[in-house]
């Protein structure tokens, strides 16, 4: 029999209908594993198993009594620590936050609870989520569990490294840039950054969105249907809509798919990582899907534009700390969020408006394809120790150009491992859809995964 901690959600539940196992029995399974792996891998936050194993209790008793939550009642899962949970302080990576005791759970979270969940603790991320990278002045550096020498990627660092490492089915990341898809690639588990107000989150802002990371397609289906319940507290949310999440079969022959191999700024796509990404596609052709290249979507000017842009929202933010306090913010980010100190009112206004001149390139680009394939980046996982792939904070997005635009844009994307290198590092496949269509995107990788079929065991921890 799999081992409790490395089965999906769908079968956890199975086990708890049928009294084969308990969610206390489960929750103890991942929890001597995550001790197994943490003193390596720093994935988590607040991690406090006496709370995991009391919602555990919990949870227990409304399987026994036949009245669970939902599918979900009793499984555990992870939440990353900028999406607040009652009680719990959220550094936002940084040794420069003042650390308050949140006063509720953020959306993402309550709905998590509401599902019966077990809280296993926040996972970690790098200042401010402004890091492609497990590099944080608040947290410990957290490390791919691939190859404990390399980055798991970010901003969802300890997400991306708890889901690949086998911490529980279920954990959930947030994405303004690439910040759920990158670590997921890197990590070579399936991250899925929904259509923007798909899942309510709060604050909500330009691009941000709450998704998904998993090892399965299905179980990051099978979290939507909890996440992407309405909530007032998200002004930018979507309506409340009834989406089949559970319904992942998809015929992909006749699909129109582009496929863009050169994102038109940026790093270039490293040859392992290309000959990977088109063997995908290869295998949507071969099933009859009608594939087509598909040329770069975004320009420099945009995200330059972008990048001046948040420079300054976030230099507006250093300059509100207090001296003792900005001299705690990672060095990388201080040297980032200076650039925006001499911006002028005209430049800022013109950075704003190159997001929009993103947004519509994106969707004018895809509105013929049923779905877009790219790599999620261009490399494989980088040193741990730095901050970026280029480790410049001159040069901050060029990893970046496959994913950046989708959040602009608002359509949803997804990653799903698509091969290793030949050091067997997992290499990512960016699946992006129309925008809203968050069930076909989900389809379409369910669809990959069955024809792919099981990928290279797990990572194990060290000396297991």
């Amino acid at each position: 029999m799999t081992a409790l901690h490395e089965l999906g959600a769908a079968a956890l539940a199975a086990l708890y209908r049928s009294g084969q196992a308990s969610p206390v029995e489960a929750t103890r399974a991942v929890l001597d594993h995550i001790q197994r792996w943490e003193p390596q891998l720093k994935a988590l936050y607040a991690h406090d198993p006496e709370v995991a194993l009391q919602m555990a209790r919990e949870s227990e008793q409304r399987w026994r009594s036949g009245q669970p939550l939902s599918a979900l009642d009793g499984v555990p899962c992870t939440i990353k620590e900028n999406i607040a949970t009652r009680g719990v302080p959220q550094p936002m990576g940084s040794a420069a936050t003042e650390l308050k005791p949140a006063a509720a759970d953020a959306p993402p979270a309550a709905r998590l609870r509401e599902a019966g969940c077990v809280f296993l603790g926040k996972t970690t991320m790098p200042d401010w989520g402004m890091l492609s990278s497990g590099l944080s002045s608040f947290h410990p550096l957290t490390r791919n569990p691939w190859d404990l020498r390399l980055n798991p990627g970010g901003s969802s660092a300890g997400a991306g490294a708890a889901a690949a490492a086998g911490y529980g089915p279920l954990h959930i990341g947030t994405d303004i840039g690439g910040s759920i898809r990158l670590p997921a690639g890197w990590c070579g588990v399936v991250g899925f950054k929904p259509s923007l107000g798909r899942v309510p989150i709060n604050p909500p802002y330009a691009g941000r969105v709450a998704g998904p990371m998993t090892r399965s397609v299905e179980d990051a289906a099978l979290m939507m249907a909890a996440l992407a319940r309405p909530d007032w507290r998200d002004a930018m949310s979507l309506p409340a809509q009834s989406i089949a999440w559970q319904q992942l079969d998809l015929s992909i022959q006749g699909k129109r798919i582009g496929l863009m191999m050169d994102a038109g700024w940026g790093d270039a796509v490293q040859p392992e990582v290309a000959a990977a990404v088109q063997a995908a596609a290869r295998v949507f052709e071969q099933a009859r899907a009608v594939v087509e290249p598909l040329a770069p979507i975004s320009t420099r000017a945009m995200v330059d534009g972008l990048d001046g842009f948040w420079r300054m929202r976030s230099w507006l933010d250093y300059q509100a700390l207090p001296p003792e306090r900005q001299r705690l913010v990672l060095p990388y980010i201080r040297a980032w969020v200076e650039g925006g100190a001499g911006l002028t009112g005209p430049q800022v206004f013109h950075g704003y408006s190159q997001m929009g001149a993103l947004r519509d390139a994106a969707v004018a680009a895809c509105q013929p394809y049923d779905f877009v394939l790219s790599p999620v980046s261009p490399m494989p996982a980088f040193p741990a120790e730095q901050a970026s792939p280029l480790n410049d904070p001159a040069r901050p997005f060029e990893h970046i150009a496959f994913t950046l635009p989708y959040n602009m844009s608002e359509q949803p994307a997804l990653s799903i491992n698509c091969g290793y290198t030949a050091g067997g590092l997992p290499i990512g496949l960016q699946i992006a859809g129309r925008r809203h269509d968050d069930l076909g995107v989900l389809q379409a990788a369910r669809w990959y995964e069955q024809q792919r079929g099981a990928q290279r065991p797990w990572p194990h921890p060290p000396g297991a």
